[in-house]
């Protein structure tokens, strides 16, 4: 457990170094920033011209506007964040795997199930402590401006990691397997943008499609693939204190994190550097 901590401290230093994390922090940072000035400058009886609340009862009012305040900045952290998570995670692997940086990570008393397992820590670490600062930051200026310290918001930092860590863990692979961070990049984004939402609308394509073999095809595309599309839906309905319906999703998606992350230790283990 020790290499892995280690590696994963590593690779923490490597994503502190590059400027695209130093970015997804000033953006969060100004974000944070916005919200802090609108909460001291603005009014209550200025907010509440955000919403339709029914009735004079402003705690409803405050609870409206909150919401209002939750959906504006967790869908457009679950994407803009994931986005630029992904962007900066895609080349640890290639990285790594340079002539003279695996000779000399191989040649330390660490496995390489341990190598595997603290890229894949450190990377999802420092996504984790991004999506924190931000949502912690805003739930703590919400708390202090309506005096509602409802947690669910918090809840979100952990689907939106989940959501990440399920991707890297193809970028992973992808990097062990070819060695390309654009190859990596490229096919986390297509399944994050393009296949899970076609195939969370799989029921509806078909019936336009007309085809059994694709009505197949589709399904185990979805049962396969990291579902993206509900996770982010999932981000929202919690931040948003609906609670969880459906755990399909997030028990699938993280039977493929698993079985991801040991395919790629099972061949970078047998990898001749």
């Amino acid at each position: 457990m020790e290499n892995i901590i280690t590696l994963s401290n590593f690779t923490i230093r490597e994503a502190l170094s590059r400027k695209i994390i130093v970015t997804f922090f000033a953006v969060s940072t100004f974000v944070i920033i916005v919200f802090g000035l609108l909460f001291a400058l603005v009014p209550f009886e200025d907010l509440r011209g955000m919403v339709n609340a029914s009735g004079d009862d402003p705690m409803d009012i405050a609870g409206e506007i909150v919401k209002g305040i939750k959906l504006f900045v967790v869908a457009p952290l679950f994407g803009g964040g994931l986005f630029l998570s992904i962007f900066s995670a895609s080349s640890f692997i290639p990285n790594m795997l340079e002539k003279g940086s695996v000779d000399l990570i191989i040649s330390k008393p660490v496995s390489r199930a341990q190598i595997i397992l603290g890229k894949f820590l450190g990377g999802s670490l420092i996504v984790l402590i991004n999506i924190a600062y931000l949502i912690i930051s805003i739930w703590l200026l919400i708390g202090i401006k309506f005096s509602i310290w409802d947690i669910s918001l918090l809840y979100s930092i952990f689907t939106i990691t989940f959501t990440f860590c399920s991707l890297y863990s193809l970028i992973i692979l992808i990097g062990v397997l070819t060695q390309s961070s654009i190859f990596a990049m490229m096919l986390s984004y297509i399944i994050f943008f393009v296949f899970s939402p076609i195939l969370t609308a799989r029921d509806t394509i078909s019936v336009f499609l007309d085809s059994k073999i694709m009505e197949t095809l589709m399904d185990i595309l979805y049962y396969i693939i990291p579902k993206t599309s509900e996770l982010g839906t999932l981000t929202t309905e919690i931040a948003l204190g609906y609670g969880i319906d459906e755990y399909q999703p997030i028990l699938t998606t993280f039977g493929f994190l698993v079985l991801v992350l040991y395919i790629s230790i099972i061949i970078f283990s047998k990898k001749d550097y």
